[in-house]
C-alpha cells in the first residue's frame, strides 16, 4: 500500500476505524459532517477527515 492510497479511505475502512454502520457514515457524508470526496464512482474518505471528525466529536462532547 502507498503512502497515497492509505491516505484516502473506502467507506467500510471508515467504518471500521469509527466503528459506525454503513447507514450511519453515509448519513454523516451527507450531512456534511464527514468530508469525502468521489473518484470515477467510488466514494472516500481522507483519513484526515475521520480524524477531523473524531477531534470536533469529542470537543462537542465536552
Amino acid at each position: 500500500m502507498t503512502a497515497a492510497s492509505a491516505e484516502l479511505l473506502t467507506v467500510p475502512e471508515a467504518m471500521a476505524q469509527l466503528k459506525l454502520g454503513r447507514s450511519t457514515v453515509y448519513d454523516l457524508i451527507r450531512s456534511r459532517r464527514l468530508t469525502s470526496i468521489t473518484v470515477g464512482r467510488a466514494r472516500r474518505i481522507p483519513a484526515d477527515a475521520v480524524r477531523d471528525f473524531v477531534r470536533r466529536s469529542v470537543e462537542e462532547a465536552a
